[in-house]
């Protein structure tokens, strides 16, 4: 095969690849598009949750930012939500663009002085000290109530930094993004010791903001630490959009603090109780240098 014929068949497979490729309608946001939107979107809320003072002036916040957002874009909430569903509908390509999201978020943490470890994932090191965080996994997640994309998973094999008594805490920020339906979000902690035993603990949790999940240690060597956070139906059947997404994702280790021990005190003798008595408070004849007058010197 010479190279024009090279060329001429290079360029069909191109064409025939492009072909194959569905194209999303004009009427929705595009795929770039909304990658930049999602990510302003995701910088907006935390900027938010930062100014957070409780209650609804956060709520009106969080409305407020988002608005700016779309306003940046020229895009309608209607548009918004519309094209919110078409992908919603077509997972596959919404992890992709969420999976660029989550890159773009970690590059800018970064520059803004964050560690790598602190950002995209949390890397279990050996850290000395009371507590670390030892999450492993993405730092955000997007979770829509069908498989494989309702759960997101976790585990954390022991090293030596893990202790006796340890104790752990999952936290994260949940947002629900539902046109209808109940929401219903589980999450779910167990930690296997090295006897094989095993502890665990289950939350629900079904409003926006922040959640956790907490497991006191035992006094037996951690093995494992895993779970999970699953994303269920419902109790309606409906083909709205229903989504959450998670973020600012930790998996805290504390250390037991040491029991102190406290020393017996040694026993006193009756001189040294005697010792501590005020002079004014003895018996006469204890009294430094006098005798009671009842006892006569021995004579000779």
């Amino acid at each position: 095969m010479n190279l024009r014929r090279r060329h001429i068949l290079f360029v069909f497979l191109l064409v025939l690849l492009s072909a194959c490729t569905p194209k999303v309608p004009g009427e929705y946001i595009q795929p770039g598009d909304m990658e930049d939107i999602l990510y302003d979107y995701f910088v907006s809320q935390g900027m938010a949750r930062e100014e957070d003072d409780g209650g609804r002036v956060m709520d009106y916040r969080r409305e407020l930012y988002f608005d700016a957002v779309l306003k940046k874009y020229d895009v309608t909430r209607a548009e918004f939500d519309s094209s919110l569903v078409y992908y919603y509908t077509r997972a596959d390509r919404f992890v992709k663009i969420w999976k660029n999201v989550q890159d773009r978020l970690g590059e800018a943490a970064i520059d803004y002085g964050a560690s790598a470890g602190e950002v995209e994932t949390f890397t279990a090191r050996s850290l000395t000290g009371d507590t670390a965080n030892i999450w492993n996994g993405v730092f955000s997640q997007a979770l829509v109530p069908y498989a494989p994309y309702n759960r997101l998973q976790y585990s954390i094999q022991a090293d030596t930094a893990f202790r006796k008594g340890d104790s752990f805490m999952l936290t994260w920020y949940s947002n629900f993004l539902y046109q209808s339906g109940s929401k219903d979000a589980v999450a779910y902690m167990a930690i296997r010791y090295k006897n094989d035993s095993i502890a665990s603990q289950t939350v629900h949790f079904s409003t926006d903001g922040f959640s956790q999940l907490r497991m006191d240690g035992c006094d037996e060597p951690v093995k494992e630490v895993k779970g999970f956070v699953y994303l269920g139906q419902g109790y309606e059947s409906t083909s709205a959009m229903r989504m959450l997404i998670l973020s600012n994702i930790q998996l805290i280790r504390f250390h037991k603090k040491a029991d102190v021990v406290k020393e017996p005190e040694p026993m006193k003798s009756e001189a040294d109780s005697l010792s501590q008595v005020p002079d004014s408070l003895r018996p006469r004849h204890h009294r430094l240098g006098e005798r009671p007058n009842n006892i006569q010197p021995i004579t000779r």
